[in-house]
């Protein structure tokens, strides 16, 4: 049976705890708890696991069956936990594997947040990290110390789509004792599945291409059994799991997660191929093309390029802010959104969002300029939005 038609049918939950019954959409479970009336039936309720919905709830518990049945299809040994954001599962499960003189190695090219969560938050309890250039691994080899428990990429860096060899990095990871985790909040296990190459921890935004909707906001963590049940109850008391109603509409969301992923991903293939033979644009980051940077590294992970990913990241032939914004209000359908992977094809500016944070010659020393523009392809006719972006072009001239 195809993943896609198996997804479907993924409903995973303690069927004699509660009579979820079997209805064409999954029910929505909002109460906050579950009652009972005796203390023989309380003991069975803590048996099942119904109690509170800070401890379970059975559209968490189905969403995270989903999750489990995308990411690790073929590893029975994985679980997932589903977080109240992408952040969330990122702050959480850091939070409850390392303490205070451990240390990371994070790849430089990063969300800028997840940047901050290095420097700001981890700082502060002795969790020590370096950044490092990881389109080497021999950078990331000479970064390693004693201490070192925990490497950390995204598959696809926002905005940069820099990527790592996924396999060898699992290796140098598990030859000096340390886990890999990886963000696949870019790629989705529609196009990719790290544990499958070796990564011990994946987590994603599913705010992003995995409910393609733009209408809720969660995270998941996807691992073994022994990190999950290390992580789960310091779920509990850092407060993150989800809230039922966004999990809900995540399972909604996952029933149509090919569909639409697949042709986001055709899209912005496609899209790739148009900017970069269109002299308004002067590099074009996406690893299908030829030109890009990780381009060997790419070819020994995906198969088809046109099943990598639905962003990519442009610069543009100015950085005059003037002809910048006459461009951008010369777009017909493609708009700014401060979010991406929803359903219309979206601009965000990391100078002025995600890395404006930073200084000017940090961030154009990891290929961000005031003339970037991050793309969030979706789901729309390819025609059209070569179309769109091409008569918009006219404003730079």
């Amino acid at each position: 049976m195809a993943l896609s038609t198996e997804l479907l049918y993924t409903r995973n939950y303690r069927a004699d705890a509660v009579n979820l019954g079997k209805g064409e959409s999954f029910p929505y479970y909002p109460c906050t708890a579950f009652g009972a009336n005796t203390l023989s039936e309380i003991k069975e309720a803590y048996r099942q696991g119904y109690t509170y919905i800070r401890t379970n709830n059975p559209d968490r518990d189905v969403l995270a069956g989903m999750m489990t049945k995308l990411e690790a299809p073929n590893l029975p040994d994985k679980d997932t936990l589903i977080f109240s954001s992408g952040m969330a599962s990122i702050s959480t499960t850091v939070g409850s594997l390392l303490k205070s003189g451990d240390h990371v190695i994070c790849n430089k090219f990063i969300y800028g947040e997840t940047f901050d969560v290095w420097g700001k938050m981890f700082d502060r309890f002795g969790i020590e990290h370096d950044f490092v250039d990881m389109d080497d691994i021999k950078n990331v080899e000479a970064a390693i110390k004693p201490n070192t428990k925990l490497i950390y990429s995204e598959v696809c860096a926002n905005p940069t789509m820099n990527i790592i060899d996924i396999p060898a990095m699992a290796e140098l990871a598990h030859k000096n004792g340390a886990l890999l985790m990886m963000d696949n909040t870019f790629t989705t296990p529609i196009s990719i599945r790290p544990l499958e190459l070796g990564a011990d921890i994946v987590i994603s935004s599913m705010t992003k291409f995995l409910n393609g909707h733009s209408d809720a906001i969660l995270g998941c963590m996807t691992a073994s059994h022994d990190i999950i049940e290390t992580v789960r109850p310091m779920r509990m008391l850092f407060g993150t799991p989800a809230d039922p109603f966004p999990c809900w509409m995540m399972i909604r969301a996952l029933e149509t997660v090919f569909l639409r992923v697949e042709r986001q991903m055709y899209n912005a293939a496609k899209l790739a191929q148009f900017f970069e033979a269109d002299p308004h644009v002067v590099k074009v980051n996406h690893p299908s093309l030829d030109s890009f940077t990780n381009r060997d590294i790419a070819k020994k992970l995906w198969s088809n390029d046109e099943k990598i990913s639905g962003m990519l990241s442009i610069i543009l032939c100015t950085e005059d802010e003037e002809k910048i914004d006459a461009f951008m209000a010369k777009l017909q359908y493609v708009h700014y959104a401060t979010t991406l992977g929803g359903l219309k094809t979206t601009l965000n500016h990391p100078c002025t969002s995600s890395h404006s944070h930073m200084p000017d010659a940090d961030r154009r020393a990891i290929g961000i300029t005031p003339g970037m523009f991050r793309v969030s392809t979706g789901t729309e006719d390819i025609d059209d939005l070569i179309n769109d972006f091409k008569q918009a072009f006219t404003a730079l001239d």
